[in-house]
């Protein structure tokens, strides 16, 4: 099985800091290769991987802006699509753009959609709905409009993320400063709960931090600390009372929830998108609907053990269980396609 893997050339595969899209590829792509499996991953040049790397952007557009993003998303995909007979299958992980070369040739393509930025880009999906294969990443994202061939959630890599039994005294959100990962419903939940609060992430929304966020940073009840790096990040999650995860929108899946819970730490989330098909009210988190829903759980986070979070990922959201799956989908469009594996499967 010889199998051409497209990362996003916003960042490095695997991203040194923010790049959720980049690190789903990399735990996929090293899995991949430990199974014995012929991967050529195309991402940027400073890219890290066991696999054979194919990359003509020197780095991220996001790390370097001199880089033009349309220019070298051009050459990254063509790049592609002009050694597609080398491939038995090649695996999209570039939203919708790859979607224009696949009917020039006769690889299969699969896709896994990691959202829908907007309503305005679900034309292309439909147009080509019958013509390549799509993962949805979680069910709550199926768009039914569209067919696809599986849902594959996303995994960590559980020796990344330490457990901790005991937890701090502070709560954390860990995400985009973006009105839509709710940093604002987060500081208000926790003024008003009366405990510390730590922000970490990358400024997505430069207005939204200055006008909204910023104001209530001092650097003792509210810190924003930046992005945080792998190591610090397992610390940061690991010792949190509660990882606070106030979304407004329907999220297709939330990566600093599963690791949250794999250190133990109990989410309280808004109950919206993916959120009730990771977290388990009462058992690993809570599911409300409001500030002030979130702030009455907070006082029940003692109930939660935080043996059981950590247990619920390495039951359903670890690379591994990822990567087998992906592997049933791959045999299953080969067997449509009439493609034969080869022995390297």
């Amino acid at each position: 099985m010889r199998i051409a893997m497209i990362s996003p050339i916003a960042w490095r595969t695997p991203p040194q800091h923010y790049g959720p899209w980049e690190n789903v590829v990399s735990l996929l792509t090293e899995g991949l290769v430990k199974k014995g499996i012929d991967v050529s991953l195309y991402a940027t040049a400073d890219s890290i991987t066991e696999a054979r790397l194919c990359a003509v952007c020197p780095r991220g557009y996001e790390e370097d802006r001199s880089l033009d993003p349309k220019v070298w998303e051009c050459l990254h995909i063509s790049e592609v699509f002009e050694h597609a007979t080398e491939y038995d299958l090649i695996h999209n992980h570039f939203d919708f753009l790859p979607f224009t070369y696949s009917r020039l040739v006769s690889t299969p393509m699969l896709t896994t959609i990691h959202g829908f930025s907007s309503p305005q880009i679900h034309p292309v999906y439909e147009k080509y709905n019958d013509g390549v294969y799509y993962v949805a990443i979680s069910n709550a994202d199926r768009l039914p409009i569209l067919n696809y061939i599986a849902t594959v959630y996303h995994g960590i890599n559980l020796k990344q993320f330490n457990y901790q039994p005991t937890p701090g005294d502070y709560l954390l959100f860990f995400g985009r400063i973006h009105p839509d990962k709710g940093t604002k419903e987060a500081i208000e939940i926790a003024q008003k709960a009366k405990m510390k609060l730590i922000l970490a992430g990358i400024i997505q929304d430069q207005q939204y931090y200055e006008q909204l966020i910023k104001p209530h940073l001092d650097n003792e009840t509210i810190t924003y600390i930046g992005s945080a790096a792998p190591v610090k990040r397992s610390h940061l999650l690991g010792k949190a009372y509660a990882l606070l995860h106030p979304i407004n929108f329907e999220e297709p899946f939330g990566l600093s929830v599963i690791e949250s819970l794999a250190c133990g730490t109990p989410v309280i989330a808004f109950r919206r998108g993916s959120m009730p098909e990771m977290i388990e009210h009462g058992y690993n988190g809570f599911l409300v609907s409001s500030v002030q829903e979130a702030v009455d759980a907070i006082l029940r986070i003692p109930s939660i053990d935080r043996s059981c979070c950590r247990e619920i990922v390495a039951e359903r959201f670890t690379a591994d269980i990822m990567v087998e799956n992906y592997i049933k989908v791959y045999r299953k469009i080969l067997q449509k396609e009439n493609i034969h594996e080869g022995n390297n499967c």
